[in-house]
């Protein structure tokens, strides 16, 4: 016999979300009865008397929180040299790139066809050497 799925029905098991919670702090004895959990969320914590399901304030710790996110996040800038040239280019240079300066952060778009025809003979050059 197959299995059966119920949508919204009462969960099988006896896995504990605050198991993999930040907030979840667990004391467990020698027996399998022996647990006690508290949210360390609130204030004052409490003891949770049963095994929870689903929660509000959940937050898996497995998951990287923001700061640690932007830790691991390579810093790029577009490169665009004409219309043809697609994709973003890592800055290798980052002292280089100053915030304070009164110029804008990316350039204007071409848009006089006579600049745009001198920087693809440019791009063209480049690619030959």
């Amino acid at each position: 016999m197959g299995k059966l799925n119920v949508k919204n029905g009462t969960p099988v098991g006896h896995h504990h979300l605050c198991k993999s919670c930040t907030w979840g702090q667990f004391v467990t004895g020698y027996r399998e009865s022996d647990v006690l959990v508290f949210c360390t969320n609130t204030g004052p914590n409490f003891r949770v008397p049963f095994t929870v399901h689903e929660c509000s304030e959940f937050q898996d710790k497995s998951k990287p929180d923001w700061e640690q996110m932007e830790k691991l996040a390579i810093q790029i800038q577009p490169l665009r040299v004409s219309k043809k040239t697609k994709g973003f280019n890592i800055d290798l240079n980052p002292e280089t790139n100053t915030q304070d300066s009164d110029e804008p952060e990316f350039e204007e778009p071409l848009e006089d066809l006579d600049e745009l025809e001198h920087v693809d003979a440019v791009a063209a050059f480049a690619r030959r050497s």
